[in-house]
């Protein structure tokens, strides 16, 4: 599909958005890992390299969260998630560079952690960016607990702007509709036929975005998600019913139901919870293509990738598109698993 025709079908312009992202991401060709799997070519989309403290998938979409947060006349940002949350870290960076203040709960979600989990990784670096932080128990309604502080800066004279966890609604999901469409257009240059999008899928709005995006424009490019957290009929029901709400919200007409995919059977006991395929993903990543991924979705996504290609799912004539959703801060709250020579 020509890039004029992309731009008439899905056009964002309208949406209130601020500038956070390096883009284009990279698209490469992972020969090493291509090599070592035995096919089929696996590329990857580099959203580790969109740039806000240190990159991420959730910077796309706080470009327009952000941008919505603005056009409100909000002065303080709150959001939540797990204690290693990406997005809280990238909030916080993106807070920072408009002159918002942010205020983040953080859920106890994972078990059995070390010491050093609440202080490492994501955690040192949202205290860095200067965000308040505030520890929830695990199982604590976190949506509930973010409007109550809400109201507390409201009650205060703040202007509080909510972002749910992983900016996941319709509005962040547009930074992956946006993303779809700058994936076509590689390909488009790169003459490369994508069979298949492989992806971690948690808060679903990467998901979403990218399903509107590529349905959206007419595409053929099946979205294909590795869940991190959720059973397979939860994740897909999580991720079709924000696929509705975005389509509505940029005027897509209803994609079918049969579009969202999530596989769960990478999960493992639990979300963060680390699995000995997670381990070898990213071990197998860093030492054939240098490439860092995380313990909590990347990682977990590319176990996904890899189970599936040794269990036959992906032909070896396929041209296989992962996307770095990044995250490779959290690995330092996971040094125990990486600490010691590979097997």
């Amino acid at each position: 599909m020509s890039r004029q025709r992309m731009g008439e079908i899905l056009d964002l312009s309208r949406f209130s958005t601020v500038e956070l992202c390096h883009r284009p991401t990279p698209l490469e060709l992972m020969k090493n890992l291509t090599a070592a799997l035995g096919g089929p070519s696996i590329y990857i989309k580099r959203d580790d390299c969109t740039g806000l403290a240190t990159g991420g998938n959730k910077t796309r979409k706080l470009e327009f969260l952000i941008g919505e947060a603005i056009e409100q006349g909000a002065d303080t940002v709150i959001t939540q998630g797990a204690v290693q949350s990406n997005h809280a870290r990238q909030t916080a960076a993106a807070a920072v560079k408009f002159g918002l203040k942010c205020k983040i709960l953080l859920e106890r979600r994972v078990p059995d952690t070390a010491d050093s989990y609440e202080r490492t990784g994501n955690v040192l670096l949202d205290r860095m960016f200067g965000a308040e932080l505030e520890f929830r128990p695990c199982g604590t309604d976190m949506n509930e607990a973010a409007q109550d502080l809400a109201e507390r800066v409201r009650e205060a004279g703040g202007k509080p702007y909510y972002i749910p966890g992983g900016g996941s609604n319709r509005v962040g999901a547009l930074g992956y509709v946006s993303c779809a469409l700058e994936l076509l257009r590689q390909a488009d240059d790169q003459e490369l036929r994508i069979d298949r999008l492989v992806h971690a899928t948690g808060s679903a709005g990467t998901q979403a975005g990218l399903v509107v995006g590529i349905e959206g424009s007419g595409g053929t490019i099946p979205v294909y998600g590795i869940s991190v957290r959720s059973a397979r009929d939860k994740q897909e029901s999580d991720v079709y019913d924000l696929v509705v709400d975005t389509a509505e919200y940029v005027g897509v007409e209803k994609i079918a139901r049969d579009k969202v995919v999530a596989n769960d059977d990478y999960v493992g006991p639990g979300y963060g919870q680390p699995t000995p395929a997670m381990v070898e993903a990213v071990r197998l990543l860093a030492q054939t293509e240098g490439i860092l991924l995380d313990p909590v979705y990347s990682g977990k996504a590319m176990a996904g990738l890899i189970g599936e290609i040794r269990k036959g799912t992906f032909a070896k004539d396929e041209n296989i598109v992962f996307l770095h959703t990044g995250g490779s801060v959290a690995l330092f709250a996971y040094e125990a698993l990486f600490n010691n020579k590979a097997a």
